[in-house]
């Protein structure tokens, strides 16, 4: 997969959420497997670039691998102005929002909203490309809604006008979230445009990956709310397509060990107030399978001290070590047992 002058390490990307791909996130799911990540999306508009919650998500300082950028509006202007921004501060890849479907984004005419209108999507397109020498990128839903999935005339609009790679969400606007993804529709786009191909949604193990990767015959997939406290996925997925097996799944302790290092470097990268509270989220997604009653979730989300998180962890998760130790022994013991003679 080749965006650009630039070829990633391999055919994974994880994509870009709001509140959930910042620094730390991007850069643990880059160090267990992403051939790129994609920051969450940036606001077009000025007036907001000085806020906390902008600069943090301009902050790229001391990252590893090929940093794209993602940026949000509906003003053609203002999009090559901060896509300049961007660049500015170390971009390397620009990507394009046409696929957010919140209503707060789609309200001010942008996100996938933007698919109503293909003069505006060739308007902005163009203004971005010509305002920055880097690649640019793109990010659509299949269209509007079911009646006008219009994804093959946007990216053919893309291709006409720069954009070096496209992903698609398999739903349309109206489809939000809800249902299944489809893919005959990122197929027929990939069938209409000779540019890189990204498959994107509902893609959370290794198996829908090898299919959708298969049947649309993408050029590569991306991966959003898989990766929820499961950065793992990426690694996972890599091993199968290249081998056909499965990888084990992470130990207790390395599970433990990988929450306990994005936390803290969430307390660090947000400082230790904002951090605690941003920290409660991926701690909720880590351990949604370990925690099904919630009991320790609810217990941790009152937690406000950032030290404490971090101890309140390290004691669940010695916890749950004695357990799984205590359950493997408990197993040996009985297979032993069956497999003695008789007295």
């Amino acid at each position: 997969m080749q965006i650009g002058p630039y070829v990633l390490d391999n055919n994974l990307i994880l994509a870009p959420m709001a509140g959930v791909t910042d620094r730390p996130f991007r850069q643990l799911c880059k160090r267990l497997g992403a051939g790129l990540v994609v920051s969450e999306m940036l606001s077009s508009n000025p007036q907001v670039w000085e806020r906390d919650k902008s600069k943090h998500r301009m902050d790229h300082s001391g990252e590893i691998g090929i940093r794209a950028v993602q940026i949000a509006g509906a003003d053609p202007e203002l999009m090559a102005q901060a896509a300049q921004l961007n660049v500015s501060n170390g971009a390397q890849i620009v990507d394009i929002n046409m696929g957010c479907p919140a209503k707060k984004v789609n309200k001010k005419l942008a996100g996938s909203a933007l698919l109503q209108y293909p003069a505006l999507v060739e308007q902005i397109i163009k203004a971005v490309v010509n305002a920055v020498d880097v690649p640019v990128t793109l990010k659509i839903r299949t269209g509007w809604d079911i009646e006008n999935r219009n994804g093959i005339a946007i990216a053919k609009i893309a291709q006409d006008n720069g954009i070096q790679s496209l992903a698609v969400h398999g739903r349309t606007r109206a489809c939000m979230y809800k249902g299944d993804a489809e893919y005959d529709t990122i197929k027929a786009i990939k069938q209409a445009v000779s540019i890189p191909v990204v498959a994107n949604g509902d893609i959370t193990d290794v198996h829908k990956a090898k299919r959708v990767l298969e049947y649309t015959q993408a050029d590569a997939l991306m991966i959003g709310r898989g990766a929820q406290g499961n950065p793992w996925i990426f690694r996972e997925i890599l091993h199968y397509l290249q081998t056909g097996q499965m990888l084990a799944a992470p130990s207790i302790g390395e599970v433990s060990s990988i929450l306990l290092e994005h936390v803290a470097n969430v307390h660090q990268f947000y400082g230790e107030y904002s951090g605690a509270r941003i920290a409660r989220k991926h701690v909720g997604w880590y351990l949604a399978e370990h925690d099904k009653e919630r009991e320790f979730r609810a217990k941790f989300n009152t937690i406000e001290n950032a030290s404490q998180q971090l101890d309140v962890l390290n004691q669940y998760f010695e916890t749950m070590n004695m357990a799984s130790i205590y359950f493997d022994r408990l197993a040996d013991e009985t297979v032993i047992s069956q497999n003695s003679p008789a007295a």
